[in-house]
Order: C-alpha cells, then sequence, then structure tokens
C-alpha cells in the first residue's frame, strides 16, 4: 500500500540506497534539496536570461536575425530532446553521477559561450550548454525525493523544487538586464563559471551516489528514438516563429518528430528493459498530472515573455527596468510553491491544484485588459502575482503526483517526464502564442515596427488565450486527477508491474 500524505496525495517511495553508495555518513537533507535546487535554478534561468542580452550580442557579433533565433533554440532543442534519456541515465547509471557530469558540461560550455569570437562558436556552445542541462536537471528532483522522508517533509522539499525552478525562469529578464547594463552580455554566460563551480563542490561534498538500474542495460534503440523525436519536434516549434505554421520547412520536422515518437512507442511496447516502460502511463495521476503541467508550462513560459516585451515595447522600460517589474511575480510564484504543501492537508492535492490554475486563469484575464498608457500597478503588478502565484500552487500538487508511486527504478525517468512536460509545454505555448499575437497584431501601413496600439492588440489576445488554455486545464484537473485516499473509490496510484 503506498504511503499517502494529510492530503491523501500518494507519494514516491523512497528509493532503498544503492549497494554502490558511499558508507559515509547520510548528509543532512537540506544540504542535498539546496544543492539539487541549485543546480535547477542554474539550467531553468539559461532559458531566458540571453533574451534581453540579444541586441548586444547582435552588435558584438554580427549575428542575423536568423543566427540570434539560434542561440535561444540551440539551448532550447538540445534541452527538451535528451531530457528522458538523461532521467533514465540517472537510473542506471547514478544520480549524482549524472548531476556531477552535465552540471560540468553546462559550466564548461558556459565558459566558451562567453568568449566565443564568433556566431558559430556561441550557438555549438549553446546546445553543449542544453545537453548537459537534459543530463543534470531529470537527477536534480531524483535527488530531492529520495533525500527527504515520505510524508509532508517531501511534499515540501518538491514544492522548493518547484518553486526554485519557476524562479529560475522567472529572473532571466531581471540577471539578464542587470549583467547586461553593467558589464556585458558576455557575462550573463561567465556568470555560470563561478556559480556552477560552487554547486559542483556542494555536490561532491554533500549528494550521495545511488542507482538502481539492477543490471539493466539502456534501451539504445529507444533512447536514439525519442531524444531525435523530441528534438526535431522542438525544432520544428521553433521553427513555427520564423516561418509560420504552414510552411514546408515547419510542417516536416513537426510530422517528422511526431512519426519518430510513433515508432519510439511501437518499439517500446516490444522491448523486454524499455527506456520508458509504457505501463507507467495507466497510472492516472502520473499521466493527468503531467498534461496539467505541460498546459501550465505553455501559459507560463509565454507570460514571462510578453510581459517583457510589453514593459519595453509598450510602456517604455529599459531591459533592467523590466526585470525588476518583474521581481513581485518571481516572488508570488515562490511564495505560492512555498504555501502549497501546508494548503494540500486541506484541500488536497488534486482540489489544490484545480485552485491554483483558476487563480492563474484570473490573472491572465485581468492581464489582458492592458493597454498602451497602463499603469505598474494595474497593468504588471497586480495581474503579475495571480498569474506567478497561481502557476506556484498548482504546479507543486501536480508534481507531487506527477512522482507518486514511481519505483525507484524508473524516478529518474519519472523526474524527466516531469521537466519535460514542462518545458515542451513551454516551447509549444510559446510558439503558438507568439503567432497568435502576430496574427492578432494589425498592420501599421508604415514602415517599421508596429506602433505601441497595435502590439496591445496582439499582447492582449496572447494573454486571452492563455487564459482559456488554464480553464480548459482546470477542467481536465478536475475530472482526470485521481481524488484523495478515502473519498469515494480509492484510487490506485502505484505503479503497474
Amino acid at each position: 500500500m503506498p504511503q499517502t500524505d494529510p492530503a491523501g496525495t500518494a507519494l514516491p517511495a523512497t528509493a532503498p540506497h544503492s549497494a554502490t553508495a558511499s558508507p559515509t555518513r547520510t548528509p543532512r537533507p537540506w544540504l542535498v534539496v539546496l544543492t539539487a535546487c541549485a543546480g535547477q535554478f542554474l539550467v531553468v534561468l539559461d532559458v531566458s536570461v540571453m533574451n534581453v542580452a540579444l541586441p548586444s550580442l547582435r552588435a558584438d557579433l554580427g549575428l542575423s536575425p536568423l543566427g540570434l533565433q539560434w542561440v535561444l533554440n540551440a539551448y532550447a532543442i538540445a534541452f527538451a530532446g535528451f531530457m528522458l534519456l538523461g532521467g533514465r541515465a540517472a537510473d542506471l547509471y547514478g544520480r549524482k553521477a549524472m548531476f556531477l557530469g552535465g552540471l560540468g558540461l553546462f559550466t564548461a560550455a558556459s565558459v566558451v559561450g562567453g568568449l566565443a569570437p564568433e556566431g558559430g562558436y556561441l550557438i555549438a556552445a549553446r546546445a553543449a550548454q542544453g545537453l548537459g542541462a537534459a543530463a543534470l536537471s531529470p537527477a536534480t528532483l531524483t535527488l530531492v525525493t529520495s533525500a527527504v522522508p515520505a510524508g509532508a517533509a517531501r511534499t515540501r522539499a518538491i514544492g522548493t523544487w518547484t518553486a526554485v525552478g519557476a524562479a529560475g525562469g522567472a529572473a532571466g529578464g531581471f540577471v539578464g538586464g542587470l549583467l547586461v547594463d553593467l558589464l556585458s552580455w558576455r557575462w550573463v554566460l561567465l556568470v555560470n563559471a563561478p556559480a556552477g563551480v560552487l554547486v559542483l563542490a556542494a555536490a561532491v561534498l554533500w549528494l550521495r551516489e545511488s542507482r538502481t538500474g539492477g543490471g539493466r542495460r539502456l534501451d539504445l534503440p529507444g533512447a536514439v528514438l525519442v531524444t531525435a523525436g523530441l528534438a526535431v519536434l522542438a525544432y520544428g516549434i521553433v521553427q513555427t516563429e520564423l516561418t509560420g505554421w504552414t510552411a514546408p520547412a515547419t510542417l516536416l520536422p513537426l510530422l517528422g518528430g511526431l512519426a519518430l515518437l510513433a515508432v519510439f512507442v511501437a518499439v517500446e511496447a516490444r522491448t523486454a528493459a524499455p527506456l520508458v516502460p509504457l505501463g507507467i502511463f495507466r497510472n492516472r495521476a502520473v499521466t493527468a498530472a503531467n498534461a496539467g503541467i505541460l498546459l501550465c508550462g505553455s501559459s507560463s513560459f509565454g507570460m514571462w515573455f510578453f510581459m517583457t516585451v510589453y514593459a519595453q515595447n509598450v510602456l517604455g522600460y529599459t531591459p533592467l527596468q523590466a526585470g525588476l517589474a518583474l521581481v513581485p511575480s518571481s516572488l508570488a510564484v515562490l511564495l505560492g510553491s512555498k504555501a502549497a504543501p501546508r494548503l494540500m492537508p486541506f484541500t488536497g492535492a488534486r482540489g489544490l491544484a484545480v485552485a491554483g490554475i483558476l487563480v492563474a486563469a484570473a490573472g491572465f484575464a485581468w492581464q489582458s485588459a492592458l493597454s498602451t498608457d497602463g499603469t505598474f500597478a494595474g497593468t504588471i503588478l497586480g495581474p503579475g502575482i495571480l498569474m506567478m502565484g497561481g502557476i506556484g500552487l498548482a504546479t507543486t500538487p501536480l508534481a507531487a503526483l506527477a512522482t507518486s508511486g514511481a519505483a525507484p527504478g524508473d524516478a529518474g525517468l519519472v523526474s524527466g517526464l516531469v521537466n519535460t512536460s514542462r518545458t515542451m509545454g513551454g516551447a509549444i505555448g510559446l510558439a503558438v502564442l507568439t503567432t497568435v499575437a502576430a496574427a492578432a497584431t494589425p498592420l501599421t501601413g508604415g514602415p517599421g515596427e508596429p506602433a505601441p496600439a497595435a502590439l496591445v492588440l496582439g499582447y492582449a489576445t496572447a494573454f486571452r488565450v492563455s487564459a482559456a488554455v488554464l480553464l480548459v486545464a482546470a477542467v481536465l484537473m478536475l475530472l482526470w486527477l485521481p481524488r484523495p485516499a478515502g473519498a469515494g473509490r480509492k484510487e490506485r496510484t502505484t505503479l503497474p508491474a
């Protein structure tokens, strides 16, 4: 019988220590959580930190608009494409080993990118950063859940991991603007060197090795197919921003990625030791919660982008001012994520997830009323707190449910699924929302950029679509997520054999 927290949420079984674990004294759980969350913060931060550096970077390296796009996309594609492979590799080869290897690659690639003499070096370095992030990120959640005993303490630890990940995405604009204004665009990457070295030292001292492969080998055909499928699909998604949804350059990779993923499913169904046991998706908690994380990610990633460009292109903020304006929203997602474990005993994981999504939807609806003469309080502060506070309240119980009942040998895989859902959701959502905003932005008839009033119409439409997506997500979670234990028919939350 799986353990449950006071909210009735099934909790992951505590992973047994590996036979290869270090015989030294077990480190304090909060040190493990701190180290894992620091690594997660660094890799999520780099999803958005480069945005405000693009104008300076273009002037320095002479990159074309397409080259600038690939500075962002190379990281996102490698990060999303290799996430599931990184999660399974952590189970088979060791969570600490993958954390150290991934963070080492990420840190070294950051230095290469920061010193890049030309655009090709920078784009290659960003792709290497994404590979390191994909190896590191799934291990972080597994390290957190295995370090803390099952119960309310583990739920709080998951809340901390969720908050730190969300804060990394939220802080990108502020950190990037600060470094570009005070130093140069190169320090947006070079700052990862001292930070990475500190986290590496903490990981060597405070993390214990564990692996649960049990002699299993990596499913190489499955690994190649799912990695290629996700990477090609991510490439197709980012192409929509350049060529639109109907261009061959977009349709071919989108269809190719989906075809590779279909072949992957067929192969996994016939493999004795699959990379992703398909039976895991028969677990309602895992499947529904990952769907919820994907939909929340599709809205929240777009929120940071559109709020940043609205503040700069319409309200006339500098990059640093735009980053500072979003600090309250960043604090809101932290507070929401940390408050969630305290509320779950009263509301249940399912109830809190639905309530948080509805709060976020209200914030997006409020934000859709933005105008060319909007005030900080009415068009950034108020709606931003509702949007991101609601996302924080919703994502913590969803992450707890998504990892519920995971067998020790599948903990890294399930963590990889959570990270893949959030990252792919963000990529899909941003691509769709930028297309929606562009379609809703009327032509001004003159040369140059659209007028602020025209931009506002596009941004407002994107926020309305996000609110609608979240309303759909709330209904879906209400109907699909398992009820708390004892409420009606008791849900089966252990993974099928």
